[in-house]
């Protein structure tokens, strides 16, 4: 008799996981599975919304199914139409919402018309039917997700500010020069950003906003409001479920949650203390857990699809199989052990302008750093060496080199003995 997997989220974790074995699939929204990280194209009009779409599940997804109860003694999940779905083993992919910050103007989660969140395709599909050209359009965080929908919403011909509270744009993931040469190329694109700006209020007539209130005082007309001030873990359902829950879903190396019987991946999931909120952390931890449900034998090696692979070591080495004749050996138990994650960002324009980042751009007491810069190129590559093992680094323009830097990274091994100014060539120093 099979097993019963059930997985609650089409998401990326809960899509891939569904390309590598056969689940009943149950996703709140009414697409099929799209690839999250391609919603800013979307906006821009780069790609149809279908261009985005996952590869096929193996099972057919049940698509705007709501699970509204986990009952853990009798194994199943009640759904919002008042069906339930039986269980052997659960997979908890349910993601991470949005962060509404606490505005004047902002009641619950009911937002006035013209408002919006950036994380679905729903959130995209309705910006994209009110943004044309001359439309006021006011993107309240610089992160990564505010930083591609800034330069989404210009390209739709919108008039755009950007709001950061912090000092400068992907402070997160890049260093000061690096964020400069980013905000220099998002302005050349007809953003206005404003740096250490902080949104206290929303003005509103009949519903609809009219107007974004900076802590200062500055009053920005605005017909459109993009939120884009980070995500937070989907963990109401575990939570109920008296599951174990800290800032995710606490899981151990298999996935599994204090439940032996319920796993949790990607945006939901908190594996050593960490919540990654990535692509390719999610997707390793889904291939893992395909090996663990599978027994190891669900399609291992099956290459990434939809979207880019994520640059990470692999958390699980497949073993060969024993010879016929021979006894068989004992394979090695699929276990996830972290993912190092490498952020992307790739921004349209007259010139264009790709970044990368990794680990710890910021140098401490102690550490060699190496950095080169192109003016004329608007290029800069950095690097951080503490020790003899590369910690992290930063490029911008010229990303020629950061395959093999970041091999050197995920590995975390000893870096050859030459000229540290080698890993900043477009061989990594190889």
């Amino acid at each position: 008799m099979s097993t019963r997997i059930v997985v609650v989220g089409g998401g990326t974790a809960g899509a891939r996981l569904a390309q590598r074995l056969p689940v009943t699939l149950l996703g709140e929204e009414p697409h099929a599975p799209y690839n999250r990280v391609l919603l800013a194209d979307v906006l821009a009009g780069r790609y149809a919304p279908e261009v985005i779409a996952l590869p096929d599940a193996r099972e057919p997804v049940r698509r705007g199914v709501r699970v509204v109860r986990i009952d853990r003694a009798a194994r199943f999940v009640e759904c919002a139409d008042g069906s339930t779905v039986p269980y052997d083993r659960l997979v908890l992919a349910t993601g991470s919402n949005p962060v509404l910050p606490p505005l004047r103007g902002l009641r619950g989660s009911r937002l006035p018309a013209g408002v919006h969140p950036f994380r679905t395709l729903d959130d995209c599909l309705e910006l994209r039917g009110l943004v044309r050209p001359g439309v006021r359009a006011v993107v309240i965080g610089g992160g990564l997700l505010g930083v591609s929908a800034a330069r989404a919403l210009a390209a739709r011909g919108a008039e755009v500010m950007l709001a950061q509270q912090g000092e400068r744009l992907m402070e997160r993931q890049l260093d000061a020069q690096a964020s400069a040469l980013l905000q220099e190329h998002v302005e050349s694109l007809g953003v206005e950003v404003h740096t250490e700006c902080r949104v206290s209020g929303l003005r509103q007539r009949d519903g609809a906003v009219t107007a974004v209130e900076l802590a200062n005082g500055f009053v920005l007309d605005a017909q459109v409001v993009v939120l884009a001030c980070g995500v937070r873990p989907r963990v109401g359902l575990a939570r109920e479920a008296g599951l174990d829950v800290r800032t995710g879903v606490v899981v151990d190396d298999e996935l599994r949650t204090s439940d032996p019987y319920i796993h949790a991946i990607g945006d939901c999931a908190e594996h050593d203390g960490r919540v990654y909120g990535l692509a390719g952390p999610a997707l390793d931890q889904a291939d893992v857990l395909a090996d663990v449900l599978g027994g190891g034998a669900a399609l291992a090696g099956t290459a990434p699809q939809g979207g880019e692979a994520p640059a990470t070591v692999p958390s699980v080495v497949p073993t060969r199989s024993a010879p016929a004749e021979r006894l068989p050996t004992t394979r090695t138990a699929p276990r996830y052990t972290g993912t190092r994650a490498l952020t992307r960002l790739t921004l349209s324009g007259p010139d264009g302008l790709d970044l990368a980042a990794f680990g710890e751009a910021t140098a401490l007491p102690g550490d060699d750093v190496v950095q080169l810069t192109d003016a004329t190129r608007r290029a800069y590559r950095k690097v951080v060496v503490r020790g003899d093992r590369l910690v992290g680094g930063v490029l911008v323009g010229d990303l020629a080199s950061v395959g093999t830097l970041a091999r050197a990274w995920e590995g975390d091994e000893a870096l050859p003995d030459a000229p540290l100014l080698h890993l900043l060539t477009h061989d990594g120093g190889s």
